[in-house]
């Protein structure tokens, strides 16, 4: 697992709250997305309304996210979300496992491992 991410109402009261909660800065932070670096993973927030913001989502790690969903699809998942480029190379797609449940998918270079606290 690489990132969760949670839907905020305010983006920028987000970003300051969980700034205190977490004890750390965002390493990414933008009007579309604020990335925390915590522990190895990543914690991130989306602005409320926008594609996925139903409720917290686990996002998975993967080098290359286009052959995973491709993957997961043949595997017998279907495309919830598809592929989308969020920002300075950083891609997601989500899809909806066979029993419904969401499973997103990340291709992160943003986040450096090496930066965890």
């Amino acid at each position: 697992m690489r990132t969760v991410i949670y839907p905020v109402t305010e983006l920028k009261a987000g970003a300051e709250w969980y700034t205190h909660v977490l004890g750390v800065a965002p390493y990414f932070d933008e009007p579309y997305y604020v990335g925390f670096a915590v522990g190895g993973f990543e914690l991130g927030l989306i602005p409320d309304g926008e594609p996925g913001s139903s409720g917290a989502l686990a996002y998975w790690g993967t080098p290359d996210v286009a052959a995973e969903l491709e993957r997961l699809v043949a595997l017998g998942a279907t495309i919830a979300a598809p592929l989308q480029d969020v920002g300075e190379g950083i891609r997601t797609g989500t899809v909806a496992d066979p029993f419904g449940n969401l499973f997103g998918v990340i291709e992160n270079p943003q986040f450096d491992l090496s930066k965890v606290r």
